[in-house]
């Protein structure tokens, strides 16, 4: 069966088609400011966005009345469990009036539904970004009115945690993980038999990433806020984009970072051990989640191409569990065998409420 793979980013959509479980075509359109610019709204977006999509595929030889289902990547919908939801009409109208903020992975169910239901197949998301599968008492924070969020990578998370359960010859719903997605933004999370349990998101808490600022000290930032250098959309922008390591050396690069490191900058590399040694602590962190041994920790995103964290965070860690490396990211192929799976009668849809 011929599936049709949907992921819309900030300046980029992508796309793949895959034949069951085997990769047939994939590309990524870019899209610049100039473009975006007539779109004051992402959901202005959709039919640039879905005829540019409908054009790629067919330019590339495909017969769109050959698919067999579409599956978009899951935006900023309303907190659900983990798993693959068949899109519905209330998903679409939650992410046409943005309930739970703007995002370019919105229109993912929304273009899916709608190449779905021209060609009379179904169309699904897959573990959205809001995943929320955190015990109650991981929520609690010192004050009665903030509490944690859950805000993870958890399209790569679990399909990571999900190959590394293969590997292992086991399902990944009786595996014990810790996950850490190391890329622009970070997500270290405890996956215990099949849930995220807790975890932390560089915008909010956890280490800081190349560009956002992760946990700060509470009076400080405080008195920060308070100082009068930032408006309160200032201080936002600069602790989701221009924090991290960015903040302290000019760039969002890792491969920048190494390549300063190699030729002698001491500041870059206190900097880069700092974020390294963050990252460790972080994923001991959770090792109270669990009341069994810990199967695996398991290191993904595109840091994780670099050999200089793996090792250092694996030499930090290793006493808690043995380290597996996934390097990159598997959004597209992770949509497709969720997809799959509910389609292969594996595993039910989820209905979105």
């Amino acid at each position: 069966m011929k599936l049709l793979i949907i992921n819309p980013g900030g300046t980029s959509t992508k796309i793949a088609v895959y034949d069951d479980e085997n990769e047939l075509f994939k590309t990524s359109i870019d899209h610049t400011a100039e473009e975006l610019k007539p779109y004051p709204h992402v959901f202005d977006e959709f039919e640039y966005r879905k005829n540019l999509i409908l054009k790629t595929v067919t330019d590339a030889g495909f017969d769109i009345q050959d698919f067999g289902c579409i599956a978009g990547r899951g935006g900023l919908c309303r907190p659900v469990e983990g798993g693959t939801y068949a899109v519905n009409n209330r998903m679409i109208e939650d992410f046409r009036n943005a309930v739970c903020g703007e995002h370019a992975s919105n229109l993912g169910a929304v273009i899916a539904k709608s190449i779905g239901d021209e060609i009379g197949v179904p169309s699904f998301i897959v573990d959205p970004v809001a995943v929320d599968e955190m015990m109650d008492k991981a929520r609690i924070t010192g004050l009665a009115e903030l509490e944690r969020p859950a805000w993870f990578h958890a399209l790569n998370h679990k399909a990571v945690a999900r190959s590394i359960a293969r590997e292992m010859g086991k399902n990944y719903e009786d595996c014990n993980f810790i996950v850490a997605h190391l890329g622009s933004g970070i997500s270290i999370c405890a996956h215990k038999k099949g849930r995220m349990v807790d975890g932390s998101g560089g915008r909010t808490n956890g280490p800081f990433s190349p560009e956002r600022c992760g946990s700060l000290p509470t009076y400080p930032l405080v008195q920060l806020c308070y100082s009068g250098k930032y408006t309160e959309s200032e201080m936002v922008e600069k602790i989701s984009k221009f924090a991290g390591i960015y903040d302290f050396l000019g760039t969002k690069d890792s491969r920048e970072v190494e390549k300063r490191i190699e030729a002698g900058d001491e500041k870059a590399k206190l900097v880069y051990d700092a974020f390294i040694y963050s990252t460790a602590k972080e994923i001991c962190s959770y090792v109270p989640a669990f009341d069994e041994p810990i199967d695996r920790i398991i290191i993904t995103g595109g840091i994780a191409h670099s050999k200089y964290v793996t090792s250092e965070i694996e030499r930090m860690t290793k006493a808690i569990a043995p380290v597996s490396v996934v390097a990159g990211e598997y959004e597209m192929i992770a949509l497709a065998l969720g997809a799959l799976r509910v389609m292969r009668g594996e595993e039910p849809a989820k209905e979105y409420k």
